[in-house]
């Protein structure tokens, strides 16, 4: 009876052990952005996932934004100065590419699709990315001075360098490793 008990015990301590490791194994990178406006009011949350398939996942919801469409992009420094937003430096660009979803030459790494803000001033935007990644390597959103998530007063023509004409920064978040 003892015997039994110990082997049942053993399996399932083993059992236990072996399921640990596989979860670990399949943990998804994660990241965050408390997105922000002008007057440092938080105004929204962005969220980075690295999937199993190295594509991250991007989920964006803000709300006090004006309605129609807005460019969104990574940017290449990890700082959010209001009220300008112009310390996160460029769009992030570690291959040195063009501008633009669209563009031939392009695109940025930091380059994404357009908020669409609807009448009521919220936005939502749930995309992946292979252009960047959460890991380790040249185009993680973590390199020494860090990336930001900015949003622009206008939309984003998807082939203007260096920009996409998407106007002034509006709302930032910096990415950070959760």
């Amino acid at each position: 009876m003892k015997a039994g008990l110990i082997l049942i015990i053993s399996i399932s301590a083993m059992l236990i052990s072996a399921t640990t490791v596989y979860a670990g194994e399949n943990t998804k990178s994660s990241a965050n952005a408390v997105m922000k406006d002008a007057k440092g009011n938080t105004v929204g949350l962005a969220t980075f996932t690295e999937e199993c398939n190295g594509l991250v996942r991007i989920n964006v919801n803000v709300k006090g934004l004006t309605p129609g469409l807005h460019g969104i992009h990574i940017h290449e420094k990890g700082d959010c100065a209001g009220p300008t937003f112009t310390s996160a430096g460029g769009h992030y660009n570690p291959l040195g590419k063009e501008h633009g979803l669209k563009n031939p030459e392009g695109p940025h790494a930091g380059d994404l699709p357009n908020l669409k803000v609807g009448e009521d001033g919220r936005g939502c935007m749930n995309v992946t990315t292979d252009l960047v990644t959460l890991s380790p390597g040249p185009t993680t959103l973590f390199p020494a001075n860090g990336t930001a998530l900015i949003i622009h007063a206008g939309p984003d023509d998807q082939i203007t360098d260096p920009a996409g004409d998407s106007g002034s920064r509006i709302v930032c978040g910096v990415i950070e490793k959760k």
